[in-house]
């Protein structure tokens, strides 16, 4: 791991886009949603900062935090359990200036007496509803060339359709560029246009000052959103820059995202896509390796340690302490943390969050175009 000091702080909000999945984030924030087998979302970005050399990283919770915490510990297994810098976590109310926030300018304006004490001299925001592995050192050195005031990275896609009939994007917006010559020149906010856009990652770069004073300005204004109230209306003042990602992006934006996301992860071009050429950290759970019991049959299967497989099982993931029962057939599911599927059970198109339990000889089926979700310590 990468300890050198890239001169810039990271800062996460790990609750944005939780409104796109409302089912996994009943207890949970979006940072803390289970991908690929072991995983946190929070973990990709937060992973590809560190690895990159930034080691004072800090995310602004609004709420339903417990769970990331948990997670993230002290930040030992990210190697950002210091004295000075490391990890911080700034939960609603925890001080008297750090409130329940809205958009982006609120939790900002809420740690501006941290910012103001810290000596980097940039800062990277990002969100944590994409798992990707991000050079945050050349999307650093490509800012400092540019000369710009502020660098955004950017992804030439279509927009999910998910994210096009979304009912409530009052909150949680989304955002594309047309972009000269590297410049952004202007910023559509929920664009519904067919064809590939030039999707914002929400990864921005800009000097430490210069958002502070923006912060500033913005929050006296009654201004909530950076990009919509801050970016967008001077485009013209500040030179806005445009990184183009042309790596691996999974983006959750609904159920079906989710599903589909972890089930790419099964061809083997894609994982590692994601998982190279940097290191995805996260929290250690000490754990027996995987058993297959006589009579078990596994194709295609991402499965994590700690699992005992007496059934069949294919093209599934199976996370951490997952028991399969013998004679169950377990096919296209996702199968979360310690979930145990009974003797003679069979699951198709299923999605079980955390310690579900479904009973002997139970039958549940989804469809491709739409997994049945099962929620935390069910038992069916």
């Amino acid at each position: 791991m990468v300890n050198s000091n890239a001169n810039a702080i990271g800062i996460i909000f790990p609750n944005s886009y939780d409104s796109m999945v409302p089912e996994l984030v009943s207890e949970r924030l979006m940072a803390s949603i289970p991908f690929a087998g072991r995983y946190r979302m929070v973990d990709f970005i937060l992973s590809s900062m560190v690895n990159c050399g930034i080691d004072n990283i800090s995310l602004v919770v609004r709420q339903n935090y417990h769970s990331l915490m948990d997670h993230l510990g002290s930040g030992r297994e990210w190697d950002l359990a210091r004295k000075n810098g490391g990890l911080n976590i700034f939960p609603p109310f925890s001080e008297k200036n750090v409130k329940m926030y809205n958009g982006r300018v609120e939790g900002l304006a809420s740690i501006l007496p941290f910012l103001s004490s810290q000596s980097e001299k940039y800062v990277i925001m990002a969100d944590a509803d994409i798992a990707v592995n991000f050079d945050f050192g050349a999307f650093i050195d490509a800012h400092i060339a540019s000369g710009a005031d502020i660098t955004v990275a950017y992804k030439e896609e279509e927009l999910p359709m998910s994210v096009r009939a979304a009912n409530d994007l009052t909150s949680d917006f989304y955002y594309a560029f047309r972009i000269e010559n590297g410049r952004v020149q202007k910023i559509y906010i929920n664009p519904t246009s067919p064809g590939k856009l030039n999707f914002s990652m929400r990864i921005y770069i800009i000097e430490r000052e210069l958002l502070i004073d923006l912060i500033r300005t913005a929050f006296v204004r009654g201004c909530l959103y950076f990009e919509r109230d801050i970016l967008a209306p001077q485009l013209d003042r500040y030179h806005v820059q445009a990184y183009r990602y042309d790596g691996y992006v999974a983006r959750i934006s609904d159920m079906k995202s989710y599903f589909d996301e972890n089930m790419k992860l099964l061809k083997d071009e894609n994982l590692d896509a994601l998982f190279s050429p940097s290191a995805i950290h996260t929290k250690i759970r000490d754990d027996n390796p995987t058993r297959y019991i006589s009579g078990a049959r596994a194709k295609n299967v991402m499965v994590a340690d700690g699992c005992v497989i007496e059934g069949e099982v294919e093209n599934c993931i199976l996370f951490r302490g997952v028991r399969v029962g013998k004679g169950s057939k377990i096919k296209n599911c996702i199968l979360m943390q310690d979930t145990v599927v009974g003797a003679g059970a069979r699951l198709e198109y299923i999605i079980t969050d955390k310690n579900v339990t479904v009973t002997d000889g139970k039958e549940l089926r989804g469809t491709d175009t739409f997994p049945v979700y099962v929620a935390k310590r069910q038992t069916v």
